[in-house]
């Protein structure tokens, strides 16, 4: 019979279990790793599969979710953008009204019947949130005027708008056309 070279051999082994889950003898050789090997702890790599397949679906699941919020705030978006472009398109009619109301008329009813279509194109502008923006009177505030002009008038307070020259309006939080104004001091 061969002699063997490993000194360990013929020594009584006893096998023990290391912190690193490996089996070791006592002669300090290592036999076999437990559960790591596919074969040896089907449960174990069954509970690992699920804990991946469950982390996907979370993932996927909020993917979804920020997918759906962002797409109704892009819609949301889209139609005040829209409702924004449609109330530009009327603005000038109601300038024209405006400057049609403030000429001098001879003709009773046509002045009445001038009074009544501003009068409805006002009533559907609000109807749909939009609203002037105050002018006269009120502060200046860069946000919501735009000033052409300034003067002096002691009567009046420091960045007080003095005059309106063209109407504001605003939908919401988002200014749909400046007030241009004269702001006095």
């Amino acid at each position: 019979m061969a002699k063997s070279k490993n000194p360990a051999e013929g020594k009584k082994s006893t096998d023990y279990k290391t912190d690193t889950g490996e089996k070791e003898n006592n002669t300090g050789a290592q036999t076999e790793t437990v559960g790591t090997d596919d074969k040896s702890d089907p449960v174990g790599n069954l509970k690992n599969e699920l804990s991946t397949e469950r982390d996907k679906y979370l993932r996927l699941a909020a993917e979804y979710d920020n997918y759906r919020k962002r797409s109704t705030k892009e819609r949301e978006m889209i139609y005040t953008d829209a409702r924004i472009d449609a109330i530009n398109k009327l603005l000038p009619v109601f300038d024209n009204l405006e400057r049609a109301l403030k000429t001098e008329c001879t003709d009773e009813s046509y002045y009445k019947g001038i009074e009544m279509i501003m009068t409805q194109l006002i009533e559907a502008l609000n109807n749909m949130g939009v609203k002037e923006i105050p002018s006269v009177g009120s502060t200046f505030d860069p946000n919501l005027h735009n000033a052409v002009m300034t003067i002096v008038d002691p009567q009046l307070g420091e960045n007080v708008v003095a005059e309106e020259y063209q109407k504001g309006f605003i939908l919401g939080d988002r200014v749909i056309r400046f007030s241009t104004v004269v702001v006095a001091n």
